[in-house]
């Protein structure tokens, strides 16, 4: 009988249903490969050596480990497979670190390093972010391979960090040196949520981040609360009142610089025009007349930009003396589309703080830790993999423009002229980088059928660059 795409995804799905797949998953999670703590930077190595280069070397994968180009970062996976020089070639990517385990942190019964299912959910830290998102990618890949009998009709190559949780250090410099090498296409990675557990998502990019540090700094050190308090001044209230004057009561930006000029442009408003959001579940709550008043929600984290105060502190809490504080530090964060420059961020905050008569707040630390990207919707690549989702699943996908948070895919545009198609595997929900990240078998069930249906188009020779 002939080898058909349907025989294909049936096959990947017998891999999840007969716990193949989960079995390979619980062996990649017991290896705590944080890059977040120097004491597992050998389970770095080891998740990419003893974990995955017997696996791709199986698949007929040409595998190389190279150092990160930055010292003390993680090491770099790269894989390629090619099959011919007329055809279409793509680049897969993954991570294999995490950030830390939190183990003190999880619920009774559940530990970061242990694939648990409990109430219909797995449980493990790396299970979507993002080892068991590339690992599917990787056991549909396997099941094509199987059914067309070990080719796949297309060149495919593969690269695995292992410094994504620390901003992909070294990255850009290790893509920009080997980019013959990595020379492709089109890249089609998996990581991040849908954007609804029930709703197949596409993302053509991602936002991006800019960190700053607020700091009001007064004198050498505390002075006695009784004798000075009401007399001098208090940086922490100095603090408080400098980031209300960034944001107001109901999340609204107030440094209007930070924002698309002309608003969110008539394309992104069409993408995300009916565009469902949800599946938070506990983890989080979706707060109606939070953020810029007048935008859906879809497209307040799609579209727009955000600012959140990822930490502040002044004396110290854990601790606390009668005493009014020296300083008052808060670390911050803007998630920015490419529809606004990054190095307008800190002059414009400057500028507003000046003009909102805090000039002793200054503004440390300020810079990109990811840059934002986006591949056009409209692009025929979007479109190729969007009718490939619908033909496996029978429903179409929602295509957004870009993902609410960040990824690296700005270094594959940048150096590799890449359109960048993220097929998420994961919900809003997943509590990925908190105590139990968790997957739900049913969306990862669903991601195997459907990347085993685009592998298999991929090498049917129907691809924009053939036809």
């Amino acid at each position: 009988m002939p080898s058909t795409r349907e025989a294909a995804i049936a096959r990947a799905q017998r891999l999840f249903d007969d716990g193949t797949f989960r079995r390979t998953l619980e062996a990649l999670i017991a290896i705590p490969s944080t890059s977040q703590e120097e004491r597992h930077r050998p389970d770095l190595d080891r998740y990419l050596d003893g974990a995955l280069r017997p696996w791709l070397e199986r698949l007929g994968f040409q595998v190389a480990i190279s150092p990160n180009p930055r010292v003390g970062l993680g090491p770099i996976l790269t894989a390629t497979r090619h099959e011919g020089d007329g055809l279409p070639t793509v680049i897969t990517y993954g991570h294999g670190d995490t950030v830390r385990g939190l183990e003190e942190q999880w619920s009774e019964g559940l530990a970061p390093w242990c694939l648990t299912e409990k109430d219909g959910r797995w449980y493990g830290r790396g299970v979507v972010d993002n080892k068991g998102q590339h690992a599917l990618n990787l056991a549909a890949l396997e099941a094509v391979l199987a059914e067309r009998g070990g080719r796949l009709g297309f060149n495919l190559k593969l690269l695995i960090e292992t410094a994504e949780e620390r901003g992909s250090g070294g990255l850009r410099e290790f893509v920009a040196a080997h980019k013959d090498l990595l020379a492709a296409d089109v890249l089609i990675g998996s990581d991040g949520p849908r954007v609804d557990p029930e709703v197949p998502t596409i993302k053509c990019g991602t936002r991006g981040t800019f960190h700053f540090d607020l700091v009001v700094n007064l004198r050498p050190g505390g002075v006695h609360s009784g004798h000075w308090g009401g007399l001098t001044r208090d940086p922490a209230i100095i603090l408080a009142h400098a980031i209300a004057a960034i944001m107001d009561r109901n999340g609204k930006i107030l440094v209007r610089d930070w924002l698309p000029g002309g608003g969110i442009p008539p394309a992104v408003k069409t993408a995300l025009a009916g565009c469902p959001l949800g599946g938070a579940g506990e983890a989080a709550t979706i707060d109606e007349g939070w953020g810029e008043p007048g935008l859906t929600p879809a497209e307040k984290i799609y579209g727009w930009n955000s600012f959140i105060v990822l930490a502040m502190v002044s004396g110290k809490p854990d601790g606390p003396v009668n005493a009014v504080a020296p300083n008052a530090r808060a670390h911050c964060q803007i998630r920015y589309t490419v529809d606004t420059d990054p190095a307008t961020f800190a002059p414009a905050l400057r500028r507003h703080l000046d003009a909102a008569g805090f000039p002793e707040v200054a503004i440390e630390n300020a810079g990109i830790r990811m840059p934002a990207s986006r591949t056009d919707p409209s692009n025929p690549w979007v479109g190729f993999a969007a009718d490939s989702i619908a033909r496996s699943l029978n429903r179409r996908p929602q295509v957004i423009p870009n993902a609410s948070g960040g990824l690296p895919g700005d270094v594959f545009v940048d150096h590799l002229g890449v359109p960048l198609i993220w097929i998420p595997h994961s919900y809003n929900g997943c509590k990925q980088h908190g105590p139990d990240e968790h997957a739900i078998p049913a969306i990862l069930r669903e991601g195997i059928a459907m990347m085993a249906g685009l592998w298999w188009d991929l090498g049917d020779g129907s691809t924009p660059r053939l036809t």
